[in-house]
């Protein structure tokens, strides 16, 4: 079994903690225990990694494609040798089952391998021009980058945060979340241990909005990349815009979910039900407003209780666990208070609804059908564990519902009619779509969104993309 580490940060290559810094207490919300203590920044540790931060992005910025590649296939060897341990360490912080925590470590390997060769595909180009000039498009390191990254993914987010601005030629300063920091801390340590020179990234932590503030009223930070809520990613971006850096916002969601009554509904029971309730349903991309046609909502509303009920509840590190507890003892007090709202108005729940055992931050896979469309649940994102299922007569009304929140991160649809799904591609407004699938993310593919979701891309060469600036040059 794996221990749960001593807390510290990464200032310029030093393991900071101690001293008179005040502490977070880590929980495990699989029982409730404390399990660490992470030093929070002062003002004098933010200076000192935004100093290292400057002298790693001249550092960096001038290194060669094979240096970064080597670096990032190095950490990606690294993480698969540490994947049983990282896996764990993730499961103690979040609760995840231990399965899913072993997958976001691939994931973060399968991005580094991913960006060491992309490195190589930093592409200008040279215009045609006259006899005697030259002009040329040149694309070059934004500078250092303030990476602020949430709980859900705790290995994978901060993969995500690291890999495009290493592969740039960017510095990093990383604050992930202090709910979650030995998973970051252990990506980050990988990236070291294979070579990164040690002023080229950190991680920080301390009050979000402290450490936030501080940072981006500092003329090194170039770059914001931020993921969470979009509550906080409009304030952020305030922030930015004061000295007008670059942003990539990873916001909320409300993931719409169309099925047809052309499918077959126990198909896609089969894979729709696990993918909610993936993470206790703590995922920004997360299935959530079911949409489903009236002659096979009955059947799928009594289906998808039924296999909700079915799910195998318990602490992450157990076997044969499909969903662990939710994060922090503020997801069940959400949970209540958005079910309970949904109920007041007149929906009707099928299964859950209710907090399990006497430890920790456990909530029962639910269920709702017919609810209103002005409930809170159906506006806000509830962000666990519950699904939410209405019946509707026409694509029409099933798009437009869809269209309907200003969100628009990932959407669903399945369908057998080609002429619809074209059709669906075409008209719900989303950065991602999966259609007939749930397999809308990869190392090479861009993940964002539109609208209240964000703005900007990770992954794919958009991930790498955002963090370069382009440069013209002509030459008479």
């Amino acid at each position: 079994m794996t221990s749960y580490p001593a807390l510290h940060m990464i200032i310029d290559g030093e393991a900071v903690s101690g001293g008179d810094r005040n502490t977070f207490a880590i929980v495990n919300p699989a029982t409730g225990e404390t399990i660490g203590a992470l030093p929070l920044a002062t003002t004098a540790d933010l200076d000192r990694a935004l100093e290292a931060a400057q002298r790693g992005f001249v550092r960096w910025r001038n290194s060669s494609p094979q240096e970064r590649a080597a670096v990032l296939n190095g950490a990606a060897r690294l993480l698969i040798e540490r994947q049983d341990m990282l896996a764990r360490i993730a499961t103690m912080e979040q609760g995840k089952p231990l399965a899913e925590s072993r997958i976001e470590v691939m994931m973060v390997a399968g991005l580094f391998q991913f960006y060491a060769g992309e490195v190589f595909r930093i592409y200008g180009r040279t215009l045609v021009r006259p006899a005697g000039t030259r002009s040329t498009v040149t694309y070059q390191p934004v500078g250092p980058v303030a990476a602020f990254s949430p709980w859900n993914f705790p290995l994978g987010n901060p993969g995500r945060k690291l890999g495009a601005p290493i592969a740039a030629g960017c510095s990093v300063i990383m604050k992930s979340a202090e709910e979650t920091p030995a998973s970051a801390l252990g990506v980050l340590q990988c990236l070291l241990d294979a070579g990164l020179p040690k002023e080229v990234a950190q991680a920080v932590f301390g009050v979000p909005d402290e450490v936030s503030r501080y940072l981006l009223a500092s003329p090194i930070i170039r770059k914001l990349s931020f993921t969470g809520s979009t509550v906080i990613g409009k304030h952020l971006a305030k922030l930015a815009a004061e000295d007008m850096k670059r942003t990539t916002m990873e916001l909320g969601g409300h993931g719409p979910v169309l099925v047809f009554d052309d499918v077959d509904v126990d198909r896609v029971l089969d894979v729709m039900v696990g993918h909610k309730y993936r993470n206790a349903g703590q995922v920004c991309v997360s299935p959530t407003r079911f949409i489903v046609q009236e002659d096979i909502f009955d059947k799928f509303r009594t289906g998808f209780a039924e296999r909700a009920k079915a799910i195998k509840v318990g602490n992450g590190l157990d076997d044969g666990i499909q969903m662990g507890p939710m994060a922090n003892p503020r997801r069940p007090d959400a949970m209540e208070r958005l079910i309970g709202g949904a109920k007041a108005a007149g929906a009707t729940l099928h299964t859950g609804g209710e907090r399990l055992g006497n430890q920790g931050f456990f909530y029962a896979p639910s269920v709702l059908s017919e609810i209103p469309l002005d409930a809170e649940i159906m506006n806000e994102e509830p962000f666990g564990p519950v699904a939410l299922i209405n019946p509707f007569g026409s694509a029409d009304d099933m798009i437009a519902e869809a269209n309907r929140l200003p969100y628009g991160l990932a959407a669903y649809s399945w369908t057998n009619d080609v002429k619809m799904q074209r059709r669906i591609a075409r008209e719900v407004e989303t950065g991602m779509l999966g259609i007939n699938s749930v397999a809308i993310g990869g190392a090479d593919s861009p993940f964002g969104g539109v609208k209240w979701s964000g703005h900007g891309h990770e992954d794919g060469p958009e991930g790498l993309q955002a963090c370069l600036v382009t440069k013209a040059v002509h030459e008479g």
